[in-house]
């Protein structure tokens, strides 16, 4: 097995990440990293255990003179989220991730890299790997299903972990420390529909969404970036109502926490409204690259001509469907009032999907304010209902409320203070992190997360600074050396 980051510092981290990156590892398809987890802690004679569902704890005990020192638990998700570009032939459940170095960035070629949450796992290995470090005992959490539904820490019991303080290492920028996050929910709506047959002239084209951003559904939803589900909505939309425009199928996104890059639609035109077709999809294209300019550079909505399928989405169907779409919220829907940049509540329009007689549309929603969760989950089923849609709730996670009298956080800050001379940033973020659900169950913990800086999470763009990991690495160490007694 070539190695690419082998060059790259700390050593052991990197050494870990690589041998991650080889073993296929998407949300629910955990089984071969989680026997590689449970060989690497076996292998180094420590306790190593597993609950039901598939979680791994391994305990390393305190180094001499730490002893009285509180136990640290080091926690990450083994799972990553598998996202392509159309373009690159690779199957998340058999092929390797292949990084690459490009300048001050780790990257893969047209996937994601799975920094998220490779590194913050591959840290905690080192750790345990390591017998010159001075610490406390130490637990480290390897969670699985974190990307899909937040499996692992869902079925987390009481009696698992025995630690005092959580350190979860699933935050993606460096000198900054996270104390709180918000939850989440699925609003999933369902169109049953039935087969037509195509009747007189007519012209058939596929509608593609093309070259956008896509990313992190919390962290990116402040960036303002385009979601192809409403863009490509927005042009159906009109033209159904114009052109009596009918859709053959339509597929949009394929993540709910990701903001969805590429959609696409086969649809079907009478021929004496091709040209006013053609012409609305260049008007529209032409006016959403200059509302998108300066986020969405690479931005296209083009159509060309295909073959004429043999059935279409009865109409009714196919208003109902496009109208509830359009009319759905997506975005920023509020901002926290006293942390200026931060965003409370927002909804991601993540996936639009027919097949077999049914079209799925799936949209997340977050918040770190419990009520303004649940009132836009309710206003998403209320415009679906109307539409004529079945609609259901999936998948709630808690956020997770800030302590800003944690004493982790104060020595967290100490410590990056006398090491970097500068104070850490305090924050809340804009995504579900498994805090909250541990927290649940283990009310009396004391939790902070922090990270390496990682951008585009979610998104074949995904990279991890290369610096970046090394002051991570060196802050989990000091840290570590550095905990409160007992």
């Amino acid at each position: 097995m070539s190695r690419v980051l082998s060059n790259l510092e700390p050593k052991a981290l990197w050494e870990i990440f690589e041998d991650i990156c080889n073993i296929p590892h998407p949300s629910k398809k955990e089984e071969a990293i989680i026997e590689y987890v449970k060989k690497f802690g076996e292998d180094l004679g420590l306790e190593t255990v597993s609950d039901a569902v598939g979680n791994i704890l391994i305990r390393k005990p305190a180094t001499p003179g730490y002893e009285n020192r509180q136990t640290i638990i080091l926690q990450g998700h083994l799972d990553m989220v598998p996202q392509k570009n159309n373009d690159t032939e690779h199957d998340f459940e058999k092929d390797p991730i292949r990084p690459r170095i490009d300048g001050e960035w780790v990257k893969a070629t047209g996937t994601t890299l799975g920094a998220d949450n490779g590194i913050g796992v591959a840290a905690a290995m080192a750790v345990l790997q390591d017998k010159s470090l001075e610490h406390g005992p130490i637990e480290c959490l390897f969670t699985i299903d974190e990307e899909t539904g937040m499996t692992g820490a869902f079925g987390l019991k009481e009696g698992f972990l025995k630690g005092d303080i959580l350190m979860n290492l699933d935050s993606e920028d460096e000198g900054e420390l996270y104390i709180g996050c918000a939850g989440g929910i699925d609003t999933n709506a369902y169109f049953d529909y039935k087969e037509i047959d195509v009747v007189g002239a007519a012209q058939a084209y596929k509608v593609e969404v093309k070259g956008l951003k896509g990313g992190h559904s919390g962290m990116d939803i402040i960036l303002g970036r385009g979601n192809a589900n409403k863009i490509i909505t927005r042009l159906l939309w009109q033209a159904h109502r114009e052109l009596q425009l009918q859709i053959h199928s339509i597929d949009g996104g394929s993540l709910r926490n990701a903001i969805p890059r590429e959609a696409t639609a086969v649809v079907v035109v009478p021929k004496e409204n091709a040209e006013k077709f053609e012409q609305l999809t260049q008007q529209l294209n032409a006016q959403i690259k200059n509302e998108l300019k300066n986020v969405e550079p690479d931005f296209t909505l083009q159509i060309s001509s295909t073959t004429m399928p043999e059935k279409l989405i009865d109409p009714q169907v196919t208003g109902n469907m496009l109208s509830g779409v359009y009319a759905c919220p997506n975005g920023v829907i509020r901002m926290i009032d006293d942390m200026p940049g931060v965003v409370e509540t927002s909804t991601n329009l993540a996936i639009v999907k027919s097949d077999n007689g049914r079209i799925e549309v799936c949209a997340l929603q977050r918040s770190s304010v419990d009520s303004a969760k649940q009132d836009l989950c309710n206003m998403i089923r209320s415009v679906f209902e109307m539409a004529g849609a079945e609609v259901e709730h999936a998948g709630s996670y808690p956020g997770w409320k800030p302590n800003t009298q944690s004493p982790i956080l104060q020595t967290m800050k100490d410590v990056y203070k006398n090491k970097y001379g500068k104070t850490p940033e305090v924050k809340v973020i804009h995504a579900g992190l498994e805090c909250g659900l541990i927290g649940g169950v283990y009310p009396n913990l004391d939790m902070i997360s922090f990270g390496p800086t990682i951008r585009s999470p979610h998104s074949p763009d995904e990279r991890v600074m290369t610096k970046t990991v090394a002051l991570f690495w060196e802050f989990l160490l000091e840290t570590l050396k550095n905990a409160p007694a007992k």
